[in-house]
């Protein structure tokens, strides 16, 4: 089952819908700060602990963790920008009931646990309280963030300045955008996750969970398993690597069109480009941008594609060629897999955080939209949004994103796929690939490594 991602405007509401089945939000925040000072407790155990406590509700979190640390024979001292500024801090702030020193001053300790600022933040930390808190952090041995590090931005992942790097973030009530968008996902070594009964909106994002592939039936053939189309440009490796791809994920066919000479493996069938050749009914899916170029020739294959009837998954080249308004013309569905730089010259620059840019470009295209990157975004036009961060950066080699649209292929080319769950399907495949490899490795490698990861995805129920 995948979990949710909330916004800060979703969480506000999950929250208002607990506050109006009965709960004080006072009890919420002790709800909180309890189940947070349990996980830094399991972590820590009693190493002695000082708590930076903000004016608002993530500090007065922060006095409901000194308290249940203190209970749990934990010796922690708080610390504190200033007096409480909501009702709920206040209230904690008097249940502490303890001293209260002076951020500025106060000498570090083994466990250091940010409350200053929690989700909400729009702009940076005053240089001195920055400069303070990374001091403090660098002094423990164990740090730890509340909600999200203060001088984080909650929905976009932007750092509003300088943020120190922590070993743990606890997530309050429900995954946040900035616990698995760059650049905020750096700042925390670990994350967990605080429960405290929130109830996830219809229509938030999603953490990207393993996909159900279920092994081919009994009477299987290699069309029913699903046939990928492979167009070659002029750098022919990259699209041997997306048609190889395509069968290591499980296809049952693999044509590429190329005007390469052949090689091995013999499995792929080489066939020189021709706008016929795309017209095979049997064809589930088209790969077209791996290695395409940028010349005419690139543009008369990429035109051919979109005239054809069958799925396709665009990538590379192709999307600095691709006209939305044909696009946006076809019946048959498309998926989209831009890196930062395709998807800028695509889609333009924006200001905007990466799950609201994706979700615009996948409306304006009214294509599945791969935003790719170590934090990649899935979003269809109907709003569904899928997250994956922290995947391996050894992905960081050229031809990975070749393998990528082949795996994705597959996924789109079997029967009655979704291309939004084909597209998270190849997403998953691909970093669990990665993960198992564990290493270095070549994009050849990691290709031979999909069956690995095919197998933690087939023979179990949906």
């Amino acid at each position: 089952m995948s979990v949710p991602v909330l916004t800060l405007a979703q969480m506000r509401a999950a929250e208002q819908a607990i506050f109006d089945a009965g709960t004080s939000p006072y009890a919420l925040m002790v709800q909180a700060g309890e189940g947070a000072a349990e996980m830094i407790w399991r972590a820590g155990h009693k190493r002695d602990a000082l708590v930076l406590c903000g004016p608002g509700n993530n500090g007065g979190d922060g006095y409901v963790i000194a308290r249940r640390l203190r209970e749990l024979g934990v010796p922690v001292r708080v610390a504190a920008t200033g007096e409480p500024k909501t009702e709920s801090a206040r209230q904690a702030r008097s249940d502490w009931d303890g001293p209260v020193e002076d951020i500025m001053s106060a000498e570090p300790a083994t466990q250091l646990v940010d409350a200053i600022f929690g989700v909400g933040q729009t702009r940076a930390l005053d240089p001195g309280l920055a400069r303070r808190l990374s001091e403090l952090v660098a002094a423990a041995q164990l740090s730890y963030a509340v909600d999200v590090p203060s001088g984080v931005e909650s929905d976009s992942g932007v750092l509003l300045g300088d943020v120190p790097r922590f070993d743990i973030v606890l997530a309050i009530g429900a995954w946040k955008p900035a616990h698995w968008l760059m650049p905020a996902m750096a700042t925390a070594r670990r994350r967990a996750l605080v429960d405290i009964g929130v109830v996830a909106p219809d229509g938030c994002a999603r953490l990207l969970a393993p996909p159900y592939v279920p092994l081919p039936a009994p009477d299987a053939h290699k069309y029913t398993r699903g046939m990928v189309a492979v167009v070659s440009g002029a750098m022919h490796g990259a699209s041997e690597l997306a048609a190889l791809s395509a069968y290591r994920a499980g296809a049952g066919y693999v044509l590429l069109l190329t005007g390469g000479l052949p090689q091995p493996p013999h499995a792929i069938v080489r066939q020189r480009f021709s706008a016929e050749a795309l017209v095979d009914s049997r064809i589930g899916a088209v790969v077209i941008g791996p290695g395409l170029g940028r010349d005419e020739r690139a543009r008369e294959k990429l035109s051919a594609a979109l005239a054809s009837p069958h799925p396709l998954v665009i990538d590379g080249d192709a999307l600095h060629l691709l006209d939305l308004d044909v696009l946006r013309a076809r019946d048959a569905p498309a998926i989209l897999t831009p890196h930062a730089g395709e998807f800028a010259a695509l889609f333009g620059a924006s200001e905007g955080g990466k799950i609201e840019r994706t979700t615009d470009a996948a409306r304006r295209s009214g294509a599945v939209v791969l935003f790719k990157g170590p934090d990649s975004v899935i979003a269809h036009p109907d709003g569904r949004t899928h997250l994956l961060g922290g995947a391996s950066p050894w992905l960081s080699v050229a031809g990975t994103g070749d393998v990528l649209a082949g795996a994705i292929a597959t996924m789109l080319a079997q029967k009655n796929q979704d291309p939004f769950e084909a597209a998270s399907a190849g997403v998953w495949l691909h970093a669990k690939a990665a993960a198992m490899l564990n290493r270095c490795f070549l994009a050849d490698e990691l290709v031979n490594a999909l069956p690995l990861a095919l197998a933690h995805a087939s023979g179990g129920r949906p």
